[in-house]
């Protein structure tokens, strides 16, 4: 029998090599420094921003933990990865529309470069050497790029877990598989041993009449 069939918990996907946690790691780490360089100090939206960018990355790490037995509580918290990521971007749209400055659109000449920098890198390193060197509208459309790539993944990456769920089910689901695979294994393992003891017993049966004749 398949082993897949008979696995109770599932395998705990390595969430720090996926692209949209390292994506997300590098949204936090870069708005705790934007929150700090560019808003007043006890500007509520300090918090706020920071918090989104957090939950964002934590409820990925939490999703991925709690999916080994659930799929459903995976599913349900990167979904609320994605709120929290989507609230950070109309943070950020908001700060660049209050600050009245340019949201990079494909006709903006910087577009294409920070598109191709933020989709080809996806670790911390390749980020923080510019978190005091740009501006804080370069900060905020690179968030705001971020952001979108982020969503855009974790939907992808959600489909599969929804196309897994449906054709091996949940924890009950997969518990089910397992007793009847084991039920299945221990009467294939009576049914051989059956037909072991039946040869025996004609083999048996063969020496006992040379011996008589």
């Amino acid at each position: 029998m398949d082993n897949k069939t008979t696995e109770v918990l599932r395998k705990q996907p390595n969430w720090e090599g996926l692209y949209f946690y390292q994506k997300a790691t590098v949204l936090y780490q870069l708005t705790f420094v934007f929150t700090k360089r560019f808003l007043q100090k006890g500007d509520r939206t300090i918090d706020q921003m920071v918090q989104a960018a957090r939950s964002g990355k934590q409820n990925i790490v939490e999703g991925s933990a709690d999916g080994v037995t659930s799929t459903e509580m995976e599913l349900k918290l990167l979904n609320v990865a994605r709120s929290s990521i989507k609230e950070l971007k109309e943070d950020y749209e908001d700060y660049i529309v209050s600050r009245h400055l340019t949201r990079w659109s494909a006709d903006n000449a910087r577009y294409d470069g920070m598109l191709k920098f933020c989709r080809s890198h996806n670790r911390l390193e390749a980020y923080q050497p510019f978190f005091e060197k740009w501006t804080d509208e370069e900060m905020a459309n690179i968030a705001l790029t971020l952001c979108h790539i982020v969503d855009r993944m974790m939907t992808t990456y959600q489909k599969q877990l929804e196309n897994q769920f449906v054709t091996e089910g949940g924890i009950k689901e997969r518990m089910t598989a397992a007793r009847l695979g084991y039920r299945t294994n221990q009467r294939e393992e009576i049914e051989k041993l059956k037909r072991e003891l039946e040869a025996a017993n004609r083999r048996i049966a063969e020496l006992e009449a040379k011996l008589r004749g």
